[in-house]
């Protein structure tokens, strides 16, 4: 594993640290409405991964180099220990830091996530790959955002969000070619993740988080993380997709501010 990398990242607000993790294709403006509203209580940490956006280069072949970037990340910050809520690929990693650096995690929140990649999801990956590289190579680059959207958004958002769509497409569209090549790399390596032996070794409070209407990962994947992590507590959100953090970010954030004020109650007073 080579040494970690400083991540580009954004600090909100203050009070305990809660450090959002992005899934595969976000960067941190994605989490802006998640983040606002967590930042009046806490102090709110974003990053982008390697490969992501504001961090470009290659993206490692090993998710494990990527927790090891978020626990390196803490340093500088001078965060001893923080909450972690991650959604989807950003789910994955949480799960990987409060596995093998249990003293720097305070609690997990893993939204929309799995332990790994079955075949189903390895073909879905294998498409937004091949439609990332024909946005970076062909006339439209706006072809990923379409092909992203029958698999991560709930048919009932897609139909009532139009106008949100196109402005997401045109954003889309306009990346740097970085950003594609980066996604692409990420997309590469994601069918190799795997993270069923780490489950048994998180010992934080944990919240396990699906969407009713994800067609990505499986409902029962989402529900086999609260069953496998010792004492985890599982939420369902009620007509979301894959993207529930965009669909329902203001349930995202009630649901997390309950969770954390519970974690913060249960933890004793030192002297």
């Amino acid at each position: 594993m080579r040494a970690p990398t400083v991540l580009f990242h954004h600090v909100d607000g203050e009070g305990e640290p809660v450090l959002l993790l992005n899934g595969v294709a976000m960067s941190v403006a994605g989490w802006q409405p998640i983040a606002a509203p967590l930042a009046q209580r806490y102090r709110v940490i974003r990053c982008d991964f390697r490969g992501q956006l504001m961090t470009p280069g290659e993206p490692p072949e090993d998710v494990a180099e990527h927790a090891a970037d978020v626990v390196a990340l803490l340093d500088p910050l001078e965060v001893d220990a923080a909450h972690l809520v991650g959604t989807s690929y950003g789910g994955v990693i949480g799960t990987l830091v409060a596995a093998r650096w249990p003293d720097r995690v305070r609690s997990l929140i893993s939204i929309a996530s799995a332990d790994g990649f079955d075949d189903v999801m390895a073909v879905e990956v294998a498409r937004w790959r091949e439609a990332c590289l024909l946005s970076l190579e062909g006339p439209d680059r706006g072809l990923l955002s379409d092909t992203f959207e029958g698999a991560v958004y709930s048919p009932a958002w897609v139909e009532s969000h139009r106008a949100e769509r196109a402005e997401r497409r045109r954003q889309v569209a306009a990346l740097p070619d970085e950003w594609f090549q980066g996604l692409a790399g990420l997309l590469d390596h994601a069918p190799s993740i795997s993270i069923r032996d780490a489950l048994d070794k998180v010992q934080c409070p944990t919240l396990i988080v699906a969407a009713e209407l994800d067609r990505f990962v499986p409902f029962d994947r989402t529900r086999s993380l609260a069953r496998r992590i010792h004492g985890a507590k599982f939420e369902l959100m009620e007509g979301a997709g894959h993207a529930v953090v965009v669909e329902q970010p203001d349930e995202v954030v009630e649901l997390c501010l309950q969770f954390l004020d519970e974690v913060s109650d249960s933890r004793p007073e030192t002297a």
